[in-house]
């Protein structure tokens, strides 16, 4: 999360639904409508929505 200059991370997910939690508990009101906006959020270590084991 980048906020206020700093950019911090609020954890690893393993799942989309990981990811929603962590979005809305930063306080997105619509964390899933963000997924696919680049804008939002930086996939690493594979494409949008792909969760394979590291």
């Amino acid at each position: 999360m980048h906020k206020h200059g700093r950019d911090r991370i609020l954890g690893i997910a393993y799942s989309d639904r990981d990811l929603v939690v962590f979005l809305e508990g930063a306080g997105l009101d619509d964390p899933e409508g963000v997924l696919d906006d680049p804008g939002w959020v930086e996939w690493r270590g594979g494409g949008p929505h792909e969760w394979k084991a590291a």
